[in-house]
């Protein structure tokens, strides 16, 4: 009887060592979706970052705040819903008061389309080791990538082309780096 007490109290306490070490993996896991999050519509040179707030639970990312039209709110969930690890998004951004009904309620595919293409190329070409993403501007019309600014080598230039060709909805990439060795 004794060890029989003693092996299920054994496993309710392995269990429960078990549990809180999954607690702490989903949390370090949630807040690296958020880090990558804030990053992501840090970037993003057509939302303001700071009138947007992201909260991360078991990979559902809830975004608050306050954004100037429909088209912003719509990016911001789809940029959200293509990073690693987010499972949801639930979109609660209110749109700024005093926008006409129909810029409230229009979105145009084109400029959503573009404005994530260039947040995805430039994110990319940011977190690439073997690219200088600071130095390399990425401008996005009608799915076509423009690549300009220096790069330190031919490889480097090859690299941050394939990115911008490789990534979703691009149609083509103009090449305008420049390399500069030294």
């Amino acid at each position: 009887m004794k060890t029989t007490q003693l092996t299920l109290m054994s496993l309710a306490l392995v269990s429960a060592s078990a549990l809180a070490a999954n607690t702490w993996e989903d949390k370090a896991k949630d807040a690296w979706i958020d880090g990558k999050a804030e990053t992501t519509l840090l970037l993003n040179g057509n939302l303001n970052s700071f009138t947007i707030n992201t909260d991360v639970k078991d990979g559902k990312v809830t975004l608050t705040g306050e954004v100037e039209n429909a088209v912003d709110k719509a990016l911001a969930a789809e940029l959200i819903e293509g990073l690693d690890g987010v499972t949801e998004v639930e979109n609660l951004l209110a749109v700024k008061p005093g926008q006409p009904k129909n810029q409230q309620n229009q979105t145009t595919g084109s400029a959503l389309t573009d404005a994530k293409i260039a947040t995805v190329v430039k994110t990319s070409l940011l977190f690439e080791a073997e690219t200088s993403g600071t130095t390399i501007d990425v401008d996005v019309k009608n799915s076509v990538v423009t690549l300009s600014g220096e790069v330190k080598s031919e490889a480097e230039r090859d690299l941050a082309v394939a990115k911008a060709k490789n990534t979703k909805d691009v149609t083509d990439v103009v090449d305008n780096l420049t390399v500069v060795k030294g």
